[in-house]
């Protein structure tokens, strides 16, 4: 039996996550010209940290791990501290740039702040040298940025060599100190166009709850036995085949045999019941083990048409896109637009990623969800199996509180995603995710936080977006089995809300 992905705070998954790529990666214009020059200082750092400031004193220069020369930098994340080193360079307004350094060693990340556009980041997790690149055009009253390094929190020692950054402007003088206080790079990338989300005659606020085709000691139940307070119910999971991005559902027969018989055709007699009740029933893909890979045109092609061969044999409305790892933004966004033409008019597209795929824009998770903008209905990432993650004021917030809530939420608001896009997913009990639980009281205070400002933490946005799109709760069955705290008080609230 598959289960509902716990990602325990486990120093790899959630710190995959730290894959805080933060901010929109590509605003690319022609590369480089003649006169472009080198403009960091000690890229080499063969002046020791000359020209550099590390966090909580994180950072020392090694020589026997260099790249080239005889010198790279090594910084040590600690439990409260991703050891970012940074330097402040002299730049040229409205002009482009390259940023390229070489490094080693577990979630690496290099960017740029105050570009007066979108702030570049990339990041990478190896254990021998590769190089990172990224580019970036200034605003055309931007004088300075700061380039960055960092690490993850607990990730381990981190080297870097032969850090560059390319384009207009005047080298530093050999040897000389330019680096200013380190400041955390805060992810608020310009918003991508605006786009109407697709009408799909559900409520303003929604809720959604994930049913499991499957037993794993929550309540069992039949898709007629999910509260009408849920207006998306996303059945949980389909199943990958033996052709690349191809998909398939079987109800599940020990389940089906554990509520008295429960066959194909009572299963889809109730979807088409919800259906009638207003409510909508998407096909969940992926989960803890799906292993759907969609990273080619054949694939996408695959995955579209065999959904849509599920969509019309059982009566979904459309699909939500639970994928733990592998994600193409490029391809899978081109089979979901293919599927979306097919289906046509009401047809719903959820999803629900880790918080760590949504740190920042150059996410491949979060540049997916910004390319299907046009056909989204709602990203309820997850929030919870987590640990600690930026908000988009750039600190640090634990999970399983108000403010990990509203602050991770606003990245996504103030990334290019319409409020109606964007819902908390919470677990529906203890038992439902190994951490990040909160009562349903906190999930409605947050959402009051977001829509009109009342009811925050410590956390304050510094705008309301009266439009959020709801909440989102991990599962319909273990909401039953904890005495259906997320239909009847979450649920209640966001029907009330204004």
């Amino acid at each position: 039996m598959r289960a509902r992905p716990r990602r325990t705070v486990s120093a790899l998954a959630v710190l995959v996550a730290a894959a805080l790529v933060l901010v929109g990666l590509l605003l690319a214009t022609p590369g480089a010209q003649a006169a472009d020059v080198d403009l960091i200082a000690n890229g080499g750092f063969e002046n020791g940290l000359t020209g550099w400031s590390c966090t909580a004193s994180s950072g020392q220069v090694t020589g026997t791990q260099a790249r080239s020369g005889s010198s790279a930098l090594q910084a040590t994340p600690s439990g409260s501290d991703n050891a970012q080193c940074s330097q402040s360079v002299t730049v040229t307004p409205s002009s482009t740039y390259t940023l390229s350094a070489w490094v080693q060693g577990p979630y690496v990340y290099l960017g740029a702040t105050g570009t007066g556009g979108a702030d570049p980041s990339t990041w990478s997790s190896g254990t021998s040298w590769n190089q990172l690149t990224t580019t970036f055009t200034t605003g055309p009253s931007t004088t300075t940025v700061t380039v960055y390094l960092h690490g993850w929190y607990d990730q381990g020692p981190y080297l870097a060599d032969d850090v560059s950054l390319t384009g207009p402007g005047t080298p530093p003088p050999s040897q000389s100190p330019t680096g200013s206080p380190t400041q955390s790079p805060s992810p608020s990338p310009s918003p991508s166009p605006t786009v109407t989300p697709p009408s799909t005659g559900l409520p303003k606020h929604i809720l959604t709850g994930y049913w499991q085709n499957f037993d794993n000691g929550a309540t069992v139940q039949r898709i007629s036995d999910v509260p009408a307070a849920y207006d998306i119910i996303a059945v949980s999971f389909a199943d990958a085949t033996t052709t690349p991005g191809a998909i398939s559902f079987t109800l599940d027969s020990a389940l089906a045999s554990k509520l008295g018989g429960y066959t194909d055709a009572q299963f889809k007699a109730d979807i088409a019941a919800k259906h009638q009740a207003g409510k909508r029933v998407v096909l969940s893909i992926g989960g803890q083990n799906g292993t759907i890979s969609v990273a080619d045109a054949t694939s996408a092609a695959n995955f579209a048409n065999s959904a849509y061969a599920l969509i019309q044999s059982y009566g979904f409305d459309g699909v939500d896109i639970d994928l733990e790892n592998g994600v193409n933004a490029a391809y899978l966004g081109q089979a979901l637009h293919s599927l979306a033409g097919k289906v046509g008019s009401g047809f719903v597209l959820t999803m629900a990623p880790q918080t760590i795929d949504m740190q920042s824009t150059g996410m491949e998770y979060f540049k997916l969800a910004l390319n299907v903008k046009d056909i989204l209905t709602i990203v309820n990432m997850q929030y919870y199996n987590s640990g600690s993650m930026n908000g988009c004021d750039g600190n640090v917030y634990s999970q399983g509180t108000e403010d990990f809530l509203t602050a991770l939420a606003c990245i996504q608001l103030k990334g290019g995603l319409a409020p109606s896009q964007v819902g908390l997913g919470v677990p529906a009990s203890t038992s439902a995710a190994g951490s990040g639980y909160v009562s349903p009281s906190v999930v409605d205070a947050a959402l009051d936080c977001l829509a009109s400002g009342t009811g925050c933490g410590s956390f304050r946005p510094g705008q309301t977006w009266p439009g959020i799109g709801g909440a989102m709760t991990w599962s319909t069955n273990w909401d039953a089995k904890n005495g259906g705290g997320i239909a009847g008080t979450i649920g209640s609230h966001l029907h009330a809300m204004p």
